[in-house]
């Protein structure tokens, strides 16, 4: 299995990618992980930088929000959305505030703004 690729990167966020490559014939009644060939696309918030579950579950919406308005953008992969770093918790220090949801869409949207179709 070949190792995905860092397709945009931003502050807090990175995107990564992994190309699909056509199923093998699979055994009876186990299913393919990618049984579509579409654009997949994954977010990976951990504890370590988002501790409050709020918080996570909110750049969660964010991230798949954003990927949805992106979604002519992405190519036919795997993508996984990866929170790099934290928010600081001095300029945001409510777990789901208004201005943590607007600067994580404005940084997703550069994101994926990045990528070429």
């Amino acid at each position: 299995m070949a190792d995905g690729e860092t397709v945009s990167r931003t502050a807090h966020f990175a995107l990564h990618r992994l190309a699909l490559v056509p199923a093998t014939p699979v055994q009876a009644g186990s299913p393919a992980l990618f049984p579509v060939p579409q654009p997949w696309i994954g977010a990976v918030v951990p504890k370590r930088w988002a501790r409050r579950a709020v918080t996570r579950n909110t750049l969660k919406r964010q991230i798949y929000t954003v990927a949805q308005d992106h979604a002519y953008r992405l190519s036919v992969a795997a993508h996984v959305v990866r929170l790099r770093t934290g928010f600081d918790r001095q300029l945001f220090p409510s777990a789901a505030s208004i201005a943590l949801r607007q600067a994580a869409r404005a940084e997703l949207q550069q994101l994926f703004s990045a990528l070429k179709p």
